[in-house]
């Protein structure tokens, strides 16, 4: 009877990562991430929780889960949620449990989430957890971005370009910095990241059953 065949490498069992790709309004985040989310079936967006009433065209689920401010604060006192803050009134949050089951799947996280967001998500998933940071090639390319996108009076541009200095200042925080002058180049840099953490020893459980195989097996001559 001829020794078992060690797995293959392309089987090897992982445990998914969180990325989290933060960047000032404007320096090409939600892009980046849209384009990976396109190109890439082992990485899945974080769906949040949150108090903001449903638009219309929301898919529960889909967009959002949406919940009472009572439901999501029940959520935060049974540490139910990853991360969560405020903004404009409304309660976002990231649900604990639906990560977990997907990164012990070898799913991959994906969130598109601010600075603060990023500590809470470090302070409690720890090494699970890859921080990237989108910096623009300078301030006047940021504003200038900002400008093209035709989206914005000029009060909320000049708001958002005061609000990206206090937020460029937590570059430290972060595992990786990516400046995006051009961005198919920020995009392919985003992409060598992702591939390289997945490689990483501690995030491969998989690894001992086919060293195990590798140690054991007996090529026939």
């Amino acid at each position: 009877m001829s020794p078992a065949s060690p797995p293959s490498s392309k089987a090897i069992q992982r445990r998914g990562l969180m990325l989290v790709i933060s960047s000032p309004s404007g320096a090409g985040k939600s892009t980046i991430a849209r384009n990976l989310l396109e190109a890439d079936p082992h990485m899945s967006i974080s769906v949040s929780v949150t108090t903001r009433k449903r638009r219309p065209s929301e898919i529960e689920g889909r967009h959002y889960f949406f919940k009472s401010i009572r439901e999501f604060e029940g959520l935060r006192q049974t540490d139910a949620l990853l991360e969560w803050a405020e903004v404009h009134g409304n309660f976002y949050g990231t649900p604990r449990d639906a990560v977990e089951t997907a990164m012990s799947e070898g799913q991959d996280m994906l969130f598109d989430i601010d600075w603060q967001g990023a500590q809470q998500l470090q302070e409690k998933m720890g090494g699970d957890v890859v921080s990237i940071f989108i910096l623009p090639p300078t301030m006047a390319e940021l504003q200038s971005r900002l400008h093209r996108r035709a989206e914005d009076t000029e009060e909320v541009i000049a708001t958002r370009l005061a609000n990206s200095r206090s937020e460029i200042e937590h570059w430290l925080e972060y595992d990786y910095i990516v400046v995006n002058e051009d961005l198919d180049s920020a995009f392919a840099s985003v992409q060598a990241i992702v591939e390289a953490e997945r490689l990483r020893r501690d995030r491969r459980p998989g690894l001992f059953e086919f060293v195990n195989g590798l140690l054991t097996e007996t090529p026939q001559l």
